[in-house]
């Protein structure tokens, strides 16, 4: 009997082993890939080397062959400038994709790029961050699209999940954590506890409906036109949700609607605070609801540890301490709010097992939790 048993045992333990080695040896011929698939940003983290790729969100496409012409920072760089036979595209709106093609596109740019630096023979494992509460059928337009791309699997995981790991919050103990994650297309609420989702919640009011509040103030004020790019700068620089400090200005340029001429004027702090007024109180609504319908006993945890802020949005001068007033809670920004998903992201690749109750496999399923 004692023979048998440790025939048995030899037999499970070379399995064990086996299987390491399979997989040790696979890893080295394969690289795993993060992407926190972005609106106005798509990342890209590789198992140990970081974040290898960080690019606009952005597909220069020639109308005439429908071939893509460049993509990331070089495609945004035409935006505005391009000749009639070339169009900018944005595949990805709101958090979801908009255009299949060019978004396959995309990756695949992205994935060979990342695949090259290590000259890997397999093609790799692939992490996806994707907003709450998207429907099932955009869920797998994000998986189909990265398998075309050249992914072997795919796993998809909500963005406000990722970004707690990524901003270092304990989301697998008994206590209830806050993440807000406001990025270019999107806002993702969530409370988490115990390795899941307690309530969240995913508007489509962040970091594009600001530039496009900001567009339409200076059009209905000032009869002048200015770009995306111009008003994504103006946010970034004298934007604020409450007044914070002495009064900033900045000189913008544009077009003259009523001429049609160049066009030159002054705007202050005051001036896009009121702009972005109704936005940013959508949002903190938003995240007021989600804190109303919390069950009491994490609401308690949520009080004593805080909200954690993340997204370029969180970056807005003055929003943290707005929300304190208005939520009447501890918020303090996370200390990478702009990379806090993909890095979340690069955690999972490292130990995928521990996190399988989060991030499914969709190879075989078309239906998340």
């Amino acid at each position: 009997m004692c023979y048998i048993l440790c025939y048995y045992e030899y037999v499970i333990i070379n399995k064990i082993f086996a299987k390491i080695i399979h997989n040790t040896r696979l890893s080295r011929l394969r690289n795993d890939i993060g992407i926190d698939l972005g609106t106005a940003n798509i990342l890209v983290y590789m198992k140990g080397l970081g974040i290898v790729i960080n690019e606009p969100s952005v597909v220069a496409v020639n109308n005439k062959t429908e071939r893509v012409v460049a993509v990331g920072l070089e495609a945004k760089n035409m935006l505005g400038r391009t000749p009639q036979h070339i169009r900018t595209v944005r595949p990805i709106v709101d958090g979801v994709i908009s255009d299949y093609e060019v978004t396959e596109e995309m990756l695949s740019y992205l994935i060979n790029k990342a695949n090259n630096m290590q000259n890997k023979m397999l093609r790799p494992r692939v992490v996806i961050g994707i907003p709450c509460e998207i429907t099932n059928v955009e869920t797998r337009a994000v998986y189909d699209a990265a398998t075309a791309a050249g992914a072997s699997e795919v796993y998809i995981i909500e963005e406000p999940i990722a970004a707690a790991i990524g901003a270092g919050l304990p989301i697998h103990d008994a206590e209830g954590v806050m993440i807000v994650d406001i990025g270019g297309g999107t806002t993702d609420i969530a409370v988490l506890s115990l390795g899941g989702t307690v309530k969240s919640r995913s508007i489509k009011l962040a970091g594009d409906k600001l530039n496009n509040d900001i567009i339409g103030f200076i059009k209905e004020e000032y009869k002048m036109s200015i770009g995306e790019k111009t008003a994504e700068r103006i946010k970034m620089t004298i934007g604020s949700a409450m007044p914070v400090g002495d009064i900033s200005e900045a000189v913008i340029k544009g077009r003259d609607l009523v001429s049609g001429l160049p066009k030159e004027i002054t705007l202050s702090d005051n001036d896009i605070r009121g702009a972005m007024y109704q936005t940013i109180s959508y949002i903190v609504d938003a995240i007021r609801e989600v804190i109303e319908s919390t069950p009491p006993e994490i609401l308690t945890d949520v009080m004593k540890n805080g909200m954690t802020l993340t997204g370029g949005g969180s970056l807005i001068k003055g929003l943290d301490t707005l929300l304190e007033m208005h939520l009447k809670l501890p918020v303090k920004i996370a200390d990478n709010p702009l990379t806090s998903v993909v890095i979340g992201c690069g955690i999972i690749l490292d130990d995928i097992s521990r996190y399988q109750s989060l991030v499914i496999d969709t190879e075989n399923a078309a239906i998340l939790r």
